[in-house]
């Protein structure tokens, strides 16, 4: 590619991972990213992330399978090493079902995307970055978990959902404690109500629910607020922070009465 930093940024070919990467790229790194579609169908988000300067490496694969993850690594690993790590890719439950109702294919399903896939991959990165840091090759590299006020908030038409999102949240500590002797910092992002399409189908429940008051700041979020959130943490100036969750939701979470 050339000697521009490497980000792999998962499911960045639309939605939130599609602003994270366009915005990493405007600050000078090369995109490495997977995905479920084809990469004709992934085109025009790919070219969103070209047209900001930066070379793009595009594997369709899932996140929950081994040779996917094994072909994303390899692939970075040619293009000079991974910089920053940002796991975005997730998807949501097929059928939003009660949780009484919820059907255990559904449950390995998500999970295996949103939860094993998740920390498999980072698994291998941190093993590499680690060696790296040893070696004193290159500066420091870093870890963005992008999870969902899912996390720590019941939905009970999505559990699959909140339970492989509380996890990232406690892979995000367990990874930031593990890798600290190293100096890689591990963050994680809560995206609250984001305008995406895995809301659509319930993107009017949500405007009617804002518009009652259950977002401070009124509105719905958009991928962009993540993605600045990403290049905040990204761009090494949290020095002496590491397992910091920041919350992008508009003060969803703050406790009222």
């Amino acid at each position: 590619m050339n000697n521009k930093r490497l980000a792999v940024v998962t499911g960045a070919s639309r939605g939130i991972g599609n602003a994270v990467a366009v915005r990493l790229a405007r600050e000078g790194y090369n995109i490495v990213t997977m995905g479920i579609s084809s990469e004709a169908d992934a085109e025009k988000g790919l070219k969103k992330i070209k047209d900001e300067g930066a070379a793009v490496a595009y594997v369709r694969g899932n996140l929950a399978d081994k040779t996917a993850r094994r072909s994303v690594v390899d692939e970075s690993m040619r293009l000079g090493g991974i910089d920053l790590l940002v796991n975005n890719a997730s998807m949501a439950p097929r059928v939003r079902a009660d949780i009484l109702e919820m059907s255990a294919e559904s449950l390995e399903e998500v999970l295996s995307v949103n939860l094993t896939g998740t920390f498999l991959l980072t698994q291998t990165v941190a093993n590499i970055m680690a060696a790296r840091v040893k070696e004193g090759r290159g500066g420091i590299p870093s870890i963005i978990n992008i999870s969902s006020i899912s996390s720590d908030t019941v939905s009970l038409n999505r559990a699959e959902y909140c339970l492989s999102k509380a996890g990232i949240s406690m892979a995000t500590q367990l990874f930031a404690v593990r890798l600290a002797e190293f100096g890689i910092p591990v963050f994680e992002i809560r995206p609250g109500i984001i305008s995406t399409d895995m809301i659509a189908p319930v993107k009017q429940k949500y405007e009617k629910l804002i518009e009652g008051g259950l977002v401070p700041f009124k509105r719905m979020g958009l991928p962009e607020d993540v993605a600045n959130a990403v290049w905040a943490l990204a761009s090494g100036r949290f020095t002496y922070s590491t397992g910091l969750v920041i919350n992008v939701d508009g003060g969803l979470n703050i406790k009222r009465l």
